[in-house]
Parts: structure tokens; C-alpha cells; sequence
């Protein structure tokens, strides 16, 4: 069993940033790898970011590449993403998961766990 809470989402404007973290129990963490998802109103959820579990490699979407950075903290048993240069169309509920038998996948059917999700939006 692993749990997972995000926070750090809100209200920012446009080209502003943000930082989500994700805090992980149960499991040892540095044990699997993590993504992050996001949602909007009458969208699929869409990857956004993953991480190996040593941190070694990470994968961007390509709509977030050079503004999103995904970390980890295997120490802190935390994610965090990154987020620079927001659009309004960046957003969405973010969710990060954990892929327990993975690198970190794009799709979401990959992943075994999910926290609740943090509301990010951006407003111009």
C-alpha cells in the first residue's frame, strides 16, 4: 500500500509559478518511480511528468517541456513539480501516482496508486 497527498496548488496568473509537492508513505519510495497527471473540466487525464526512482531519468509532456521540472527527495519521501511560466491552459487538477512495476509511465493505467489531487488554476 502507498499513500499520497499533493499540495501546493492555487490561484497564480499567468507566467507565474508554482511548486507541487507529494508526500508518500508506506512503501519504501525510493523503490518505484512517480508521475504526475492533470486533469481540467471535460478533459482525460493527460500525463504531464515521471521520474525514475533514483531520480536518474525523467520524461516531460510535450506541451510543458522547459517550464515543468520533476524532482524527487527519496530522503523526504517526496515529489515535487516545478512549475514556470503557467498558462491558462496549464489548468487542471494535478495528481501525482506511483508506477510500482515501472520507469515511470506515460499512461495512466500504468500507475497503482494516486493521491487525491490539488486544484492549480491560472488566471490571465
Amino acid at each position: 500500500q502507498v499513500q499520497l497527498v499533493e499540495s501546493g496548488g492555487g490561484l497564480v496568473q499567468t507566467g507565474g509559478s508554482l511548486r507541487l509537492s507529494c508526500a508518500a508513505s508506506g512503501r519504501t519510495f525510493s523503490s518505484y518511480a512517480m508521475g504526475w497527471f492533470r486533469q481540467a473540466p471535460g478533459k482525460e487525464r493527460e500525463f504531464v511528468a515521471s521520474i525514475t526512482w533514483s531520480g536518474g531519468n525523467t520524461y516531460c509532456a510535450d506541451s510543458v517541456k522547459g517550464r515543468f521540472t520533476i524532482s524527487r527527495d527519496n530522503a523526504k519521501n517526496t515529489v515535487y513539480l516545478q512549475m514556470n511560466s503557467l498558462k491558462s491552459e496549464d489548468t487542471a487538477v494535478y495528481y501525482c501516482a506511483a508506477d510500482l512495476g515501472g520507469l515511470g509511465s506515460w499512461s495512466p493505467y500504468e500507475y497503482d496508486y494516486w493521491g487525491q489531487g490539488t486544484q492549480v488554476t491560472v488566471s490571465s
